[in-house]
């Protein structure tokens, strides 16, 4: 394994954008359906609609990997036999329509809106969207913190979602993920959970759908293509997110449990994950003060996103890791619900 650990990822928001720049974020054309600045209610829990969901039988699988393509300190092995109970899982990333209708219900303000800016990719930048950068991401300089950038203004406050409704939602923190499983009545799979669900039945396989990443020439799923940060060409058919049900699902109907977006898991993140936790529907520690989760509560995160690559970040493998604090929000973070038995 790799010692070092790239930084495409998912730049957290402690790496402090506008610090950088001495400016002071405010929000920008926040969202029409909410006021920037303003804690607003979740709303009541509903019944959760499972129509788009795949129901998964309890069962066991070899979890995590013991290979030497991914990196060291994220703790992706050792491999091991882990069990899960009964679950229902999304078969797509929660969507720009359906995270609108929750905000549209409730009034939820995001992360991203009460702080006032949020990570995108800079090459996705117009030039009026550049006049409202507040900083570069330490380590990660394609990563800028932009004003006005939410979930419905990806790429700042000259760009919408209502062209990419079936897209995923991003610049979502683990907080907003939350908060919208919680009015849908369902909640974040366990990095347990996630794992399952994405190898879709098959043992011990890099990808949902075998070891090549493009078997037979044929792309499966949405990341980079080029060398990475200079040029994304696009040979999969998309830069930036792609539609929710783009390429073929995997042996259990999920579609992009890799690539497109990261998506939010419920555990703390912990690199010891396989060592400490339990082999029975385990969970990763929320971590913070007497394991409480606070906002820099470091969270799990898995899939890989739009920007990965092999000769940076390899993070699109079904054992993968990653992190980032549950405040922080990105243009390559998104998330999946699931719902118990």
């Amino acid at each position: 394994m790799t010692d070092d650990e790239p930084s495409c990822c998912s730049p957290a928001r402690d790496d402090s954008a506008t610090a950088s720049s001495g400016r002071s974020a405010a929000s920008n054309n926040p969202t029409p359906t909410a006021d920037a600045g303003q804690e607003t209610s979740g709303g009541e829990t509903t019944t959760p609609d499972t129509s788009r969901m795949r129901r998964l039988p309890s069962g066991s699988f070899r979890m995590g990997t013991d290979s030497d393509v991914g990196f060291e300190e994220d703790g992706e092995g050792p491999a091991r036999e882990v069990v899960v109970d009964p679950f229902s899982v999304g078969i797509h990333a929660v969507t720009n329509a359906e995270f609108y209708q929750f905000v549209r219900e409730t009034g939820y303000t995001t992360d991203a809106e009460r702080y006032g800016w949020s990570f995108v990719f800079e090459d996705f930048l117009s030039t009026e969207a550049r006049e409202h950068v507040v900083g570069n991401a330490g380590g990660a300089d394609w990563w800028v913190g932009v004003e006005g950038a939410t979930w419905f203004q990806p790429e700042g406050p000259d760009s919408t979602v209502k062209d990419r409704l079936d897209h995923p939602v991003v610049h979502v923190s683990w907080n907003d993920a939350v908060a919208y499983c919680e009015w849908a009545g369902t909640r974040l799979p366990t990095e347990a959970e996630w794992e399952y669900a994405a190898r879709g039945g098959r043992e011990g396989s890099r990808f949902p759908w075998g070891d090549d990443l493009e078997p037979g020439g044929e792309h499966r799923c949405n990341v980079w293509q080029g060398g990475f940060p200079d040029r994304d060409t696009g040979e999969d058919g998309y830069r930036g997110t792609a539609p929710v049900d783009a390429f073929e699902p995997n042996g259990y109907g999920l579609y992009n449990p890799v690539g497109n977006v990261w998506e939010w898991c419920a555990d703390g993140f912990d690199p010891a994950y396989h060592e400490t936790t339990a082999a029975e529907n385990p969970l990763g520690s929320a971590g913070g003060e007497d394991g409480e989760s606070t906002d820099d509560s470091l969270r799990s995160m898995r899939g890989g996103s739009y920007l990965c690559h092999e000769s940076w970040c390899n993070r699109y493998r079904v054992a993968a890791r990653s992190k980032n604090t549950a405040d922080s929000s990105t243009g390559n973070i998104g998330f999946r619900c699931v719902v118990d038995g």
